[in-house]
């Protein structure tokens, strides 16, 4: 009997072109902007439909009283809680796509060799759409520095990009409306760019620790010579993932507080604590929220709850500022690049200026 091959010819163990490889490979923009549509419309339907759910599910669903307490409470977080969270869903997924062309590299980059009063303005705008948390505080420090970005630029930078973020506008805009969400984005802005001009101009570079200079910069990332859409899509969804699925819970408990605020505490109470009347509202707001850790998502749901009660617009900004803008673990995690005259100096000039922004629109507001 004639023996069996077993064993395949060489040449079919290998996949047939347009098999294996083709399956494996990512959608492409057509795949996206067909599924896309869709899920936009239907977004836009759920968004229309918050307020009418939200009231139904208070007040038939649960059968609270119209009036109470309780039921204000629950109809403000059942309503505020989808809606902050389905504009951040949209928002984050912009900026994501935004992202792909703002790299931390490629804005060290842009920056490098800047004057102070051009690279001020092109830091805090680049600071924006930038990513950034505490943790990486001193590497970008560190590698701005290095690549020889000017020490006050490199703080326009840092000011801007945690204080002025997607988190923060998303939040504000969906719970103030635009004109506040203005209001800070702007203040914001010029905070970064005046607080690190003042820096620049007084010369500080001796009062960064030594081994910061004596390191030597990084050769940049060119990275890939064209992105195409397809994978800009993708970060976007990849940055949905991310911030969303961070944040949603601080998102939750920070509307929770509010809505208890929105249904419990007397209306006009907080006049006499965060009012206008009170000159020293302002201060006390700064000095208090320098030390609080928590960021946009947290902060802002509370903000609003307070507003309503009687807050002023001018003390709760500064309010929120000093918790973002401020943030006690970057200011400790700086220490590792920054001796502590600089550290006072960066405090002390951001802190005035959210005192003026706060006193200031007090005034106009």
């Amino acid at each position: 009997m004639a023996a069996v091959n077993l064993v395949a010819p060489q040449g079919d163990a290998s996949p047939t072109p347009g098999t294996r490889e083709e399956a494996a490979a990512p959608p492409g923009l057509r795949h996206y902007v067909v599924r896309g549509i869709p899920l936009l419309a239907a977004w836009a339907a759920v968004y229309a439909a918050l307020q009418p759910a939200a009231t139904w599910f208070a007040y038939r669903l649960l059968g609270l009283s119209p009036g109470t307490r309780l039921a204000s409470a629950v109809e403000f977080f059942v309503f505020e809680s989808p809606k902050v969270l389905m504009l951040l869903l949209l928002v984050v997924f912009g900026v994501g796509i935004l992202r792909t062309f703002f790299t931390p590299d490629r804005t060290r980059q842009i920056l490098a060799g800047r004057r102070e009063s051009v690279g001020n303005v092109m830091a805090a705008i680049l600071g924006v759409p930038t990513p950034f948390c505490s943790c990486s505080a001193v590497p970008l420090f560190i590698g701005f520095v290095t690549a020889g970005v000017p020490l006050g630029v490199t703080f326009s930078f840092l000011i801007a990009s945690p204080m002025v973020n997607e988190v923060a506008i998303v939040l504000l805009f969906g719970l103030f409306g635009w004109r506040v969400t203005a209001a800070y984005v702007g203040t914001g802005l010029l905070i970064a760019i005046l607080a690190g001009w003042t820096i620049g101009r007084l010369k500080l570079e001796k009062h960064v620790e030594e081994w910061v200079y004596q390191m030597r910069a990084a050769a940049p990332d060119a990275g890939p010579a064209r992105v195409e859409w397809a994978e800009r899509v993708r970060a976007g969804i990849d940055a949905v993932r991310d911030i969303v699925g961070r944040v949603w819970p601080y998102v939750l408990a920070g509307i929770a507080v509010g809505a208890g605020i929105h249904g419990y505490v007397p209306q006009d109470f907080m006049a006499h604590i965060m009012g206008k009347s009170a000159w020293w509202a302002v201060p006390a707001a700064v000095v208090i929220g320098i030390p609080m850790y928590s960021n946009a998502a947290g902060i802002i749901p509370i903000v609003q709850a307070l507003m309503e009660k009687g807050a002023a617009l001018g003390t709760v900004l500064a309010f929120m500022m000093a918790v973002i803008g401020l943030s006690l673990p970057e200011t400790i995690i700086l220490r590792k690049v920054l001796k502590p005259t600089l550290i006072a100096v960066f405090v002390s000039v951001v802190g005035v200026g959210i005192l003026v922004v706060g006193y200031l629109f007090n005034l106009v507001f």
